[in-house]
This record gives structure tokens, sequence and C-alpha cells, in this order.
């Protein structure tokens, strides 16, 4: 079973996440925070993985350490549940089309994080919600995930399209790479024989 509970619990924050890699994309995401759990409902939704996210934080001040918080929590969820990455795909990329906005998204399960973004929004809010808070969870979760992760905004002037886009296309990326390889389903996809 590839599944896995993380909590993590601060000054600021208070987070479990629950993922099962294997799922249907049935979510249960409440963070207090909108805008961000629309986002996380679409990364399940599309990566396929049943995700239950229960968050509450220090919203008061801004929505930084809550959304940076949950994006470290899934990272660590999503390396306990892949265990050793023995017979999966690995790697994942993604086109995802959302009207005016195309997102390209390549990722790799290597163990060894990276962020590449070139992602620029339009607007510094989505409703109440600060568009740099997508960077920052997508950083969060390649740091924690042990993901490289290169993601960029091809086309695209709605920060509301672009960021769902990004969430997607992320996704998508993520389903491709945790999908068992037909062809060498027992193996580590590495000559390194670890990831």
């Amino acid at each position: 079973m590839r599944t896995a509970t993380v909590t993590r619990k601060t000054a600021e924050t208070d987070i479990s996440v629950t993922i099962d890699l294997d799922g249907t994309g049935v979510y249960d995401n409440r963070t207090g925070i909108g805008f961000f759990d629309h986002m996380l409902d679409q990364l399940s939704r599309h990566a396929l993985i049943d995700m239950t996210i229960r968050a509450s934080g220090d919203l008061h001040i801004d929505d930084h350490h809550t959304v940076e918080d949950v994006g470290i929590a899934l990272g660590k969820a999503l390396v306990e549940a892949m265990g050793d990455k023995r017979g999966i795909v690995r790697y994942g990329e993604c086109h995802l089309p959302m009207d005016d906005t195309l997102v390209r998204t390549a990722l790799d399960l290597s163990g060894r994080p990276f962020l590449v973004w070139n992602v620029e929004m339009t607007a510094q809010k989505i409703g109440s919600f600060d568009t740099e808070l997508v960077r920052e969870f997508f950083t969060a979760l390649a740091m924690n995930g042990g993901i490289t992760l290169n993601i960029a905004k091809l086309d695209g002037i709605n920060s509301h399209h672009i960021a769902e886009a990004t969430f997607k296309a992320v996704a998508r990326a993520l389903r491709v790479a945790l999908e068992p390889d037909p062809r060498k389903g027992d193996a580590i996809p590495s000559t390194k024989g670890t990831l």
C-alpha cells in the first residue's frame, strides 16, 4: 500500500496530511484558505492521489505559513508513500492548457530536490490569496518531496488560470511519474540502484 500520514505541528501551524498514491482522486482538504483548498483539490483529482489535508494556522497574520507548511508535509508524505520507489516510471511531464493559459511541467522523482520556476503572475492577488504563495508551495513540495521540478508558463494573462493550470500540470506529471512501469515493475528506475 502506497499510503502515508504526516503531521507537522509548529508554533505557527498544525497540519495533518493523509495520501494514497493508488487512489482515484478523492479529496477532502480544509486549510482555512478557500483558493488554496481549491488548488489542492485539483492536485488530488488530476494526480489520482486520494488526499485529506487538515490545517490550522496563523491566518490572522497571513496565509504564508499555512501554505508553505502544507507543502512541506505533503512532500514528506509523498516520500513516505513512495518508499524505495521500486517499479515507478519516475519521470513525468505535461503541457496543460486552460483557457488563455498554457503551463509546461516536467519532473523527476529523483530524490534530488530542485525547483526551476518560470511562472509570472499578472496580479498580486487572486481574491485574498497572494499569488507569490503558489511558488512557495511548490518550493516546499519539491524540497521535501525530493522532486526535481521544472514549471514554466508558456502563455497566460489571468492569474487564476495560471495558478490553476500550474497545479493541474504538476498533478498530471505526478500521475505519470508515480504509475507502475509495466515493463520494469520490480526495479528501482536508476542505474545507481537507489533513488
